[in-house]
């Protein structure tokens, strides 16, 4: 089983395509058959790309738990969070390309698989370093996962269908989120058989499973008919690049920033030099490097990818400052932490459904209203918190998120939808995977540098002064999303 192009730009002669070619009596070749991915494999694959983006949050709420629990201390705990995300982060281009080279469905299954069984280690660890270990291999297993799904449907669908299936993505991918700390909070509140936080790895073990079985049966294989080997120097570059940026910031300001996260910083800029010099030397030399820098000329990727950057380092520091926030400033429970976050769940979704329908008629113009509302939103739940701090409740903040939520909604599906856009179906996994790449780093990264500067103003400032500054923090990087959502082409297609 295999690829197809979407259209007549798409054609790439190493898409493979099963069953075979058939030949009319004079000879000449029919255009085969298309794989086609039915509801129910974009269901299944939907499930797949949720997984990994929930246990990047899950955690937080479950965080004070952990530590109580296995005497983790501050450090650590940023590890159980980091560990995961680096490792996410560095291995999904290898992802992407290993799924072009050997199946994208083989690669998801394999990813699953793995997703499954390194939950069930989180869930069971004896003790902290267990679990941090545990949580590099899940970040690895999510890794070979999760860029099969947009590569997927990139490879097996077209025109109206492809769109609807990227908003349904970009909804699930906003929505799983931001539900990772609602259901966080409510599995460690209801400790389920005693379970307690254990209980937010082991209950992905029967939704791997249920994946798998349904992937066999309704995800169609995709892959490149001439699939290059695995580009060892940029990998290992990529990977050098990522580790000495992302952990010496994640790990830094809990260990006191000693020497070696100092060492790893400087360290960065060389790796990144490097990896850039090494992959423009493969592509010039006709060989195929880990990431093709032509893919980053196109106009959709790099404006689409420079709109992604803001928007997900002010996520993934926003939802770890607001679990902290809400359990450790506002003394809420688990449950009530992450019930509070439901109102923009639920925007959230409402707005990837609308979006498109929305494109369709104002084109461009929705993801630039949708920083404009997602900045009001911001705003408000800064005020919400400002000005109602002493009496405020799990819902109070509910008006406000729910706004935010809406802003996300109509943006995030959107600019998935431009970065993939012209991208060809031969290259659908490595772009895929440089998408999703970027996506993760970036919201490490605001984990890392929103949180840091959060946690460090709190025990100055206190905590609600510490929020509000952090907040403001992320609302210039939403500022910058207006400003670039503008260079966006006027219609999509």
């Amino acid at each position: 089983m295999s690829e197809t192009p979407s259209n007549t730009r798409d054609i790439r002669s190493d898409d493979r395509i099963s069953p075979a070619t058939a030949t009319t009596p004079t000879g000449r070749a029919d255009r085969p058959h298309s794989p086609v991915l039915t509801p129910a494999g974009l269901f299944t694959i939907l499930v797949g790309a949720a997984l990994p983006l929930l246990d990047f949050f899950i955690v937080n709420v479950a965080l004070p738990t952990i530590d109580h629990d296995l005497h983790a201390g501050p450090a650590v705990l940023e590890m159980v969070v980091g560990g995961y995300g680096v490792a996410y982060a560095v291995l999904l281009v290898l992802g992407g390309r290993l799924g072009d080279m050997v199946g994208r469905r083989r690669l998801f299954l394999w990813g699953t698989a793995a997703f499954g069984v390194t939950s069930v280690a989180c869930g069971l660890a004896p003790d902290a370093w267990s679990l941090v270990a545990a949580r590099v291999a899940q970040g690895a297993a999510s890794a070979l996962m999760l860029p099969q799904v947009l590569a997927t449907i990139q490879a097996t669908t077209q025109g109206p269908q492809r769109s609807r299936a990227l908003s349904l993505y970009g909804g699930t991918a906003g929505v799983a989120s931001a539900v990772g700390q609602v259901l966080g909070g409510v599995l460690v509140s209801v400790d389920l058989a005693g379970t307690g936080w254990r209980a937010i790895f082991l209950v992905n073990a029967p939704v791997a499973a249920a994946a798998l079985l349904l992937a066999v049966r309704t995800v169609p294989e995709t892959r490149s008919e001439h699939p290059t080997g695995v580009d060892g120097r940029g990998t290992v570059l990529l990977s050098l690049t990522l580790v000495t940026l992302l952990l010496p910031l994640t790990e830094g300001r809990a260990t006191g920033w000693p020497v070696w996260s100092w060492v790893l910083l400087a360290v960065f800029p060389v790796a990144a030099v490097a990896f850039l010099v090494v992959e423009r030397r493969e592509e010039r030399a006709g060989r195929t490097p880990l990431v093709p820098l032509s893919l980053l000329r196109i106009r959709s990727v790099h404006s689409g990818l420079s709109l992604l950057v803001p928007f997900s380092l002010g996520w993934g520091g926003f939802m770890f400052v607001i679990a902290v926030a809400l359990q450790e400033g506002l003394r809420m429970g688990p449950m009530a932490a992450g019930l509070a976050l439901v109102p923009m769940c639920v925007t959230f979704f409402i707005g990837s459904l609308v979006g498109p329908r929305l494109a369709a008629r104002y084109g461009g113009k929705v993801i630039t209203a949708g920083t404009l509302v997602q900045a009001v939103g911001l705003l408000a739940v800064g005020s919400t918190f400002f000005w109602g701090w002493d009496s405020l409740n799990a819902w109070g903040v509910g008006p406000a998120l729910a706004v935010q939520g809406l802003g996300q909604g109509l943006l995030l599906p959107l600019t998935l939808r431009v970065v993939l856009s012209e991208v060809p179906v031969a290259q659908a996994g490595v772009g895929s995977g440089v998408m999703v790449t970027t996506q993760q780093s970036f919201m490490a990264l605001g984990v890392a540098t929103l949180g840091s500067l959060f946690l460090s103003l709190s025990s100055s400032m206190g905590m609600r002064d510490a929020l509000v500054v952090t907040l403001a923090v992320q609302l210039v990087a939403v500022a910058v999303s207006v400003v670039l959502s503008l260079r966006l082409p006027r219609t999509m297609a």
